[in-house]
């Protein structure tokens, strides 16, 4: 009796009166299937659309005109008026479906294959037009069963036509779901059992693109079961493929699928004369990609943003001369684990929001004024630490030697400190690692970032593997106390300037709950310094702990404060993709500044660089237009540009000189000289 249900629900589905812009339903345990009408009335003489309607049953699956290896498309035959006219069956982007050992092409649940047809010119408002159809298509599952309906459909003429509100959402899904005309350059070869095929053009860029399948409109002329390796470079698309059985045409059609970081899938109509096999896409290879990140990750030491956390780290090396190598080691292994592994969870992250759908890149954590706001707060507890005002164990603390407990811990955590304050700034080599690393497999992905990390340790790491180099420290006294209150200051100019990032974020409401919060850290580090010299006070540790979370109830405020109105540089003007094109379009000089306010990087380039009397005064006299883009807290189509560089975070300049010309990307490290002779050469 159970079994039976569906079939009865089904019977009294296609029992049930049609609507106007509805044939009956002819159904099956396995699919149903009717003829809709996108207008409800049509016109004398005017083209409307019909669509073959199939709802399958979970597991079953039907095919595109391509089936794969098995299976056969559906097929419509219309019996019309005389003087109607219909145009062909559209097939909307198939899916891969594995069978078995096979590979299908085809689709699952609802698809929709829409028709389009042309009213009689001598039919008259008033009457009405049958429409007759017979239609077969094939369902499978484990098995395969062909099946057959016919459908009639009745719909009134009227002066204009009038669309049919109850079918317009399906129309604009099929409509979504059929291939586009491709604004790409489509190269395609085969070598033997190898081929690939290549896509170039905008928006195309490592991080970019989720996914990717290419379906031949030739029946066997690839190895549809294979796989498609997919690599991306700027501006560029590969899919690997493998021969069939099939002979090669003198020219190849189908259909690319692509699925960007934010799971919307694109189909593109492409066709090319088979050539030479596009070489792999030239994306840094894995070994070259940690090397560039090795030596991304060690000139990071040498970046203004590190500059506070290397005063923990002279501390910490001081503390060293004339301990014993054991702990030497120890504590280079404790630092190197927490940079490392702190590198490697940046990594996770980002990945996790790309496989997510998400959009992010290096620093992209300092696009939240809330994370802003609580680094604030943590550089200034650190300086209050190394002036005296409380006490932790590790090498940050008063009076603790190297070996004291919890310094392993305290070296850790200072490692994993010096990765976050990293992030703002990006290093020579690193923007070639990571925009690699985004397009490589998981794995892959977090070796690289791992690498970053192990050479931003690696002067530690080496007094671990050299001990005997701490032997030459000036030997621990006085002076280290004096050293350490004297390195509280970098830290207060940290706290300073995340402050200032977050004037920029979010205005006066920023500033104000950054600087209250400030207060009360303060008051929870002198309360828990108070009790710390009193034995363990609770009454101490307990002031400590309401301090902090009056703090913590102010980063709603932060998250929810408006962003003051952007600005420009003081001499460009706001970015946007639309002012790039109008000038490129006149053939003027364009300078592309994408920065952000919590990027040291980008500030000391502005300073030493971009903001110079000399700079400014050639971009004036060559007529080059400087555009600046503010990604402090994030912005979709700034981050889109970057994806399309091959950039997982800011800075990135962009010079288009005059006339049209290609576009120069720089590094990120700038000089004066460096940009003269960039604008120098457009005389």
């Amino acid at each position: 009796m159970l079994r039976a249900l569906p079939l009865l629900a089904l019977a009294l589905t296609a029992a049930l009166p049609a609507r106007a812009a509805e044939a009956p339903r002819v159904s099956s345990p396995r699919a149903s299937v009717t003829i809709i009408s996108e207008d409800a009335a049509v016109a004398p003489g005017r083209p409307f659309r019909l669509a073959l309607q199939q709802d399958l049953t979970a597991g079953w699956h039907t095919y595109w005109t391509n089936p794969g290896d098995a299976g056969s498309p559906p097929e419509v035959t219309f019996t019309l008026p005389e003087g109607a006219s219909a145009g062909p069956l559209q097939f909307p982007a198939p899916h891969r479906i594995p069978y078995g050992p096979l590979m299908n092409f085809g689709y699952e649940g609802q698809a929709l294959f829409p028709v389009t047809l042309t009213v009689p010119p001598d039919a008259r408002p008033g009457e009405t037009i049958t429409i007759s159809a017979e239609a077969t298509w094939l369902v499978c599952e484990r098995v395969c069963i062909p099946e057959e309906g016919s459908f009639t459909l009745t719909l009134p003429v009227e002066a204009a036509p009038r669309p049919e509100p109850e079918t317009a959402s399906r129309f604009a899904a099929a409509d979504a779901a059929l291939p586009r005309e491709a604004p790409f350059q489509v190269r395609l070869g085969f070598e033997g059992r190898g081929g690939a095929i290549e896509i170039a053009g905008p928006g195309i860029a490592p991080g970019a693109v989720r996914e990717a399948a290419f379906f031949p409109t030739t029946e066997q002329l690839i190895d549809n079961p294979a796989p498609q390796e997919m690599s991306l470079r700027d501006g560029a698309l590969r899919l690997s493929l493998t021969r069939g059985l099939g002979d090669v045409p003198a020219r190849v059609d189908g259909i690319v699928t692509i699925t960007d970081a934010q799971g919307v899938r694109g189909a593109y109509l492409v066709s090319a004369t088979p050539g030479p096999v596009p070489s792999a896409a030239a994306g840094l290879p894995l070994w070259q990609a940690v090397l560039f990140a090795a030596l991304g990750g060690l000139i990071l030491n040498l970046m203004p943003c590190v500059f506070p956390i290397l005063a923990m780290k002279a501390l910490g090396l001081a503390r060293m001369s004339g301990a014993a190598r054991g702990e030497i080691r120890a504590h280079a292994a404790s630092y190197t684990a927490g940079v490392v592994l702190s590198f490697v969870a940046v990594g996770g992250a980002l990945l996790g929001l790309r496989l997510a759908g998400g959009v992010a890149g290096w620093g992209f954590q300092f696009t939240s004024p809330v994370f802003v706001a609580c680094m604030a707060w943590l550089m200034l507890a650190v300086g209050l630490n190394l002036s005296g005002v409380f006490h932790v164990g590790g090498p940050v603390s008063a009076g603790q030697g190297l070996a004291g407990k919890g310094g392993h811990a305290g070296s850790f955590f200072t490692g994993a400190l010096a990765v976050l304050v990293a992030t703002p700034c990006t290093a020579p080599f690193m923007a070639a690692a990571l925009g690699a690393a985004m397009a490589m497999p998981p794995v892959a992905m977090l070796s690289v970032f791992a690498a970053m990390g192990l050479g931003m340790a690696l002067p530690y790491a080496l007094i671990g593997l050299l001990p005997g180099i701490a032997q030459h420290f000036p030997r621990p006294g006085m002076w280290m106390e004096y050293l350490k209150q004297g390195l509280a200051f970098p830290m207060y100019g940290a706290a300073a300037w995340l402050a200032w990032v977050l004037a920029e974020q979010s205005g006066a409401t920023g500033v104000l709950a950054v600087l209250v919060g400030g207060v009360l850290v303060g008051f929870a580090a002198w309360a828990l310094g108070i009790a710390q010299r009193a034995g363990g006070s609770w009454v101490g540790r307990g002031l400590a702990l309401l301090a902090l979370a009056g703090a913590a109830a102010l980063l709603p405020r932060l998250a929810d404060a408006p962003s003051p109105t952007a600005t420009a540089a003081a001499h460009g003007e706001p970015w946007s993709a639309d002012r790039v094109a109008a000038l490129r379009a006149e053939g003027k000089p364009v300078f592309v500044n994408l920065t952000a306010a919590w990027c040291i990087s980008c500030k000391v380039n502005e300073r030493v660089a971009l903001d110079t009397t000399a700079t400014l005064a050639a971009f004036e006299a060559r007529g080059v237009t400087r555009l600046t883009g503010d990604w402090t807290r994030g912005d979709p189509a700034i981050t889109s540009v970057l994806r399309e560089h091959g950039r997982e975070g800011v800075p990135l300049y962009i010079f288009y000189p005059a006339g049209g010309g290609a576009p120069v990307v720089l590094p990120q490290i700038l000089t004066e000289g460096m940009l003269l002779r960039l604008v120098g050469a457009q005389t």
